[in-house]
């Protein structure tokens, strides 16, 4: 199997597309990148900008470059020695506009007849036969505005299928609807009362059965083309926890693949495991995000902060958002799981549900893979009886039916037990990284997918333990700082960590911030100016923007369904000030002048272990520059290509360049790393921590790959305040180094921090004895 020393990633779009991207290709190879790694490239819905609603998943989007592009573009990367890595997204189609899928089309014209009716994951009872589709308004005359249309059903710009033989001259739009297999509905009623498996809460994403043999097959031809040509060499899968049977979906990619180069896009909570089964190299990488992240907070910072914003505990908010999620936007769902519970258990339907729903708020990591995960269920058996008593016996008999191995280790899964499992996911991707990480704003650089907020860092020895973990078991599993779903940039995130070796301060001006621009939400006050402050400078419409998204994800003062008016005009007043109100302004700049050098020793340490460390490094596009950017969409604007280039083309005559807005100190320490581990990969086959000794030796972090030493500074305004170095020095092993970064010699043993670090607070050091 072909594996990846590094990957770059980039978004491919109608306006950044297959052949634009195969002109980065030469860049991409003097950067020192070992594969590209594409976003989705299978046709998806007209204008859309991320790809993940594939309408057609034969055939490679005309608006992305089309079949001809992409392979143009998978030889063009070959012949310059690059692998190709795609994403791609078996769970869910794109059924926003039905007639851009052919699946999803002849679905609703067809019903139950349909060919597609086994693709789609449908509760024909629920529906009375009918799919309901939740397009409508909410006036009482909205079946007035359906009209027949040159043999289709028109609302408004929306158009339908009509069944052969159900439509006649001189019936109305209302009279021909009611004659279809579908329904359309009011699209307040999605929540509770849609009755097709969708992605989350998103009406137009319907999940799909790729467990169905020749489903798989026919979602997959064009996958397999790309692979029977040789044109792809992995793939990246998105959201495997939606799939029925994730393990044995990856049993049959592998056997399409000839046995590829595979990832999956899993959100593993501290200290959980991918399953041993699962016929994949990893994860893409947010568990080594997390890690990293929490190596450069620093810890005497927690008690300020916590005071500043005080909340209930993580793990009792999170119980709060998950059920508002059940009882929400996922209603439908916990609905037909009570459906599904055999009438031989003889439970009341309402407290069957009321239970699942529980169940579903308790689960403690994304979902489980029965067997695998059997403990999962039980601690959230556990956990819901705590919370709920008087459901204690519901509970108890509802949990030999969500796990039936309990009682017979040979048992075949129920669709109950599959659906619970598929479901679970759902709640705590929107509970938790959708809801809670815009409630919980202690030091929201910790409010990361993949991540914990109630851990607050990391220190060393915790640091070099994870990273030895990952070179034994997962070593070539992603590491991520940036993906297209982080909720900050890599460098938006190590400012904002900053605040952590500035509680006091940033305390003191949160409040005055809240008193000169007050929004009437403190929690949410705290995020927005830590936003602000972690992104400075930004347009004014990239803020506006961020806020309105943030604070409505937050549902707390305002909601997606029914926005606050009056609270967001106060927030949008907020970032007006902080613009053109100068004593805002003023503590605004000044906190950002405060933490933008230290903010970007924090951004090298981080890139620095990040590229280094045990798995494979993946470079999100355009941050190999400062990436300052906010939540998607904002992280999916054009890059700078050309200016990346020549910032190149400078560095080839050895400056060091200072570190400043510019970034080139950024792209020096990112080019440097990716050409060592592209051309020495033998300098990276193993792990082990290198200590420091001295007074400050806890601001040093240090590992050997076993010929590559990285060196990092951490809490950087902590070493300041203690007086610099002094004494410290990190102590190598033995042998003759040059720093791939500077060209500085050192000798083994114990090196001064201060000359170490005097030009960059990271080193890059390359054992001479190795060549």
């Amino acid at each position: 199997m072909l594996t990846p020393k590094s990957t770059y990633r980039l978004q491919i779009r109608s306006s950044f597309d297959l052949t634009a991207a195969a002109e980065t290709v030469p860049y991409l190879v003097d950067l020192g990148v070992d594969w590209v790694y594409l976003s989705p490239v299978l046709t998806a819905e007209q204008g859309s900008d991320h790809g993940y609603d594939v309408t057609d998943p034969t055939s490679v989007d005309p608006e992305r470059g089309g079949t001809e592009a992409f392979d143009a573009l998978c030889r063009t990367a070959h012949e310059a020695g690059l692998g190709v890595l795609v994403d791609i997204v078996p769970n869910h189609v794109g059924v926003a506009t039905p007639a851009q899928n052919a699946w999803w089309w002849d679905l609703l014209a067809k019903g139950k007849d349909s060919r597609y009716a086994e693709a789609f994951d449908v509760d024909w009872d629920a529906g009375g036969g009918r799919i309901r589709v939740p397009v409508l308004g909410d006036s009482d005359t909205e079946e007035d505005q359906l009209k027949v249309v040159d043999g289709e059903l028109h609302y408004y710009e929306n158009r339908f299928p009509i069944a052969e033989g159900t439509a006649q001259p001189g019936d109305t739009g209302a009279q021909v609807h009611a004659r279809q297999h579908y329904e359309l509905v009011n699209w307040r009623r999605a929540d509770s009362e849609l009755n097709y498996r969708r992605f989350f809460g998103v009406n137009t994403l319907a999940g799909v059965r790729v467990e169905v043999p020749w489903v798989f097959d026919e979602a997959h031809s064009e996958v397999r083309r790309w692979f029977a040509e040789s044109l792809v060499d992995g793939v990246r899968i998105d959201h495997p926890d939606g799939l029925a049977d994730p393990a044995g979906y990856l049993e049959k990619l592998r056997d399409l693949s000839g046995g590829a180069y595979t990832l999956v896009e899993k959100i593993l909570e501290p200290g959980e495991e991918l399953p041993e089964r699962w016929a994949c190299e990893g994860t893409t990488g947010y568990d080594g995000l997390a890690v990293v992240d929490r190596l450069f907070v620093d810890p005497a910072g927690q008690p300020a902060l916590d005071a500043a914003v005080p909340t209930e505990r993580f793990v009792h908010m999170i119980h709060g958002t998950k059920r508002g999620i059940t009882d929400g936007i996922l209603r439908s769902e916990v609905l037909r799981l009570a459906r599904l519970v055999p009438g031989s258990a003889q439970l009341d339907p309402e407290q069957s549900a009321d239970a699942i729903a529980e169940l579903l708020t308790c689960f403690p990591v994304y979902r489980s893979y029965l067997p695998d995960g059997a403990d999962h269920l039980a601690d959230a058996v556990l956990n819901a009886k705590v919370r709920r008593p008087d459901l204690g016996p519901v509970i108890d008999a509802l949990h030999p039916l969500l796990n039936p191995y309990l009682s017979d280790a040979k048992a075949e899964l129920t669709e109950l037990a599959v659906r619970f499992q598929q479901t679970s996911g759902m709640v705590m991707a929107k509970g938790v990284e959708d809801t809670a990480f815009y409630r919980f704003n202690r030091l929201t650089s910790l409010n990361e997918v993949g991540a914990d907020p109630s851990i607050f860092s990391l220190d060393t020895h915790e640091v070099h333990r994870a990273l030895l973990e990952r070179q034994e078991f997962s070593p070539l599993t992603m590491n991520s700082l940036s993906t297209h779903d982080t909720k900050r940039g890599e460098d938006t995130r190590a400012r904002i960590t900053v605040l952590s070796e500035l509680a006091g301060e940033w305390t003191e001006a949160l409040d005055q911030l809240n008193r000169l621009a007050p929004i009437g939400d403190t929690a949410f006050a705290s995020l927005m100016w830590q936003a602000l402050i972690g992104a400075w400078p930004l347009s004014r419409e990239r803020a506006h923007a961020y806020v309105e998204k943030a604070s409505r994800e937050a549902d707390a003062s305002t909601h997606w369904t029914a926005p606050n008016a009056a609270f967001e005009e106060k927030m949008h007043d907020a970032v007006d000030a902080a613009f053109d109100r100068p004593a805002v302004n003023g503590l605004i700049t000044s906190l950002v002048e405060k933490t933008a050098a230290p903010g970007w020793s924090n951004s090298l340490g981080a890139k620095l272990v990040q590229l280094t460390m045990p798995g494979v490094p993946d470079v999100y596009q355009g941050s190999e520059l400062w990436e300052t950017s906010l939540v998607d969409p904002d992280n999916r604007r054009p890059v700078d290509f050309a200016a990346r280039k020549q910032g190149l083309v400078d560095l080839a005559f050895g400056a060091l360049p200072q570190i400043d807005d510019g970034g080139m100190a950024k792209l020096l320490v990112v080019s440097r790393a990716l050409r060592l581990r592209r051309d020495r990969p033998e300098l990276f086959s193993g792990y082990r921590s290198v200590l420091s000794t001295g007074s400050a030796a806890e601001h040093a972090f240090s590992f050997d790959r076993g010929g590559a030493v990285t060196a990092v500074t951490r809490l950087p305004l902590g070493l300041e305040r203690a007086g610099g170095w002094r004494d410290t020095a990190v102590v190598l092993p033995e042998g003759t180094y040059s720093c791939a970064i500077t060209g500085t010699g050192f000798e083994g043993g114990p090196v001064p921090a201060a000359r170490l670090f005097e030009t960059y607070p990271v080193a890059l050091l390359v054992k001479e004895e190795a060549q």
